[in-house]
């Protein structure tokens, strides 16, 4: 059963702490949010010593999560995200991590999808020729409020880079909220365009005057308003037989403890991994 924890589901613990919370859960592998790995290496502690940690575990690393607005215009914004991308891409290597996410958010806003299309294109590009050079691949997220927010503009995206190293994640969140892509699309996809699934509950934008994502996802399997059965089927149809991480982004949740939150999402999530 392929069950992975987005390290996001417990985000108030410290990198190996949440390791240890994975193995402890049932989790077989884990996607690794970017600032924990950066507090990690920043501390003195090595790729290396990473891959040691995830093998005394028994743990797969998924994805490293991730590169943000890699739709931006500015060479210095540029300029960051290819030193991430070298950076992320030599750790993934190091630990057999096959992903990196990228993540295209609002920079150009108002401007015509054709030219926001060729701007981020070329710095996906950049950063898939740098990931290639590692062996390592990316997975695109559709964010809700961005311009690619749907099944379709990922793609776009996807043929305008040219690159074979780039793939997208389905994330259940993200397609809900935006409500642009329909599970038909979902499950008519190439099933080696997707690279990972995020599997969670949560509300649309804007529901009870809501759009702070930290607040809209934080919910349980079935407290929220996601038809997970119709999203499930959809991902089987497609033929996609990878990893499906539960990514829970919760403030409250954060607080809690989280060795029971992450319990309560294994156990919510095996019911949809042996439909």
């Amino acid at each position: 059963m392929k069950k992975a924890l987005h390290t996001k589901s417990v985000f108030g613990v410290n990198l190996v702490t949440a390791l240890n919370i994975a193995e402890a859960t049932g989790f077989g592998a884990v996607e690794i949010v970017s600032s924990k790995l950066d507090n990690y290496l920043n501390e003195g502690f090595t790729a290396n010593d990473l891959a040691e940690e995830l093998k005394s575990r028994n743990l797969e690393a998924i994805c490293i999560n991730d590169i943000c607005h890699i739709e931006s215009p500015r060479p210095e914004a540029l300029t960051q995200m290819l030193e991430e991308a070298e950076r992320y891409s030599a750790v993934a290597e190091t630990i057999g991590c096959k992903y990196i996410q990228l993540v295209p958010l609002i920079e150009l806003d108002g401007r015509p999808m054709d030219e926001i299309l060729k701007i981020t294109g070329s710095n996906t590009k950049k950063i898939c020729e740098i990931g290639a050079k590692h062996g390592v691949s990316f997975q695109l997220e559709a964010v809700a409020w961005s311009p690619f927010n749907s099944l379709k503009n990922g793609l776009a995206l996807i043929e305008e880079v040219g690159m074979p190293n780039l793939g997208m994640v389905v994330d259940t969140w993200h397609f809900y909220a935006s409500g642009e892509t329909t599970f038909e699309e979902i499950a008519n996809m190439d099933p080696s365009l997707i690279y990972n699934i995020h599997f969670c509950d949560g509300k649309a934008l804007g529901a009870d005057g809501v759009t702070d994502e930290n607040y809209l996802r934080g919910y349980y399997f079935e407290d929220g308003d996601i038809p997970l059965d119709a999203y499930a089927d959809a991902i089987r149809k497609s033929g996609y037989k990878g990893w499906w991480s539960v990514e829970l982004v919760s403030a409250k949740h954060w607080e809690m403890d989280a060795l029971k939150v992450a319990q309560r999402l294994s156990d919510d999530l095996t019911p949809y991994l042996q439909s």
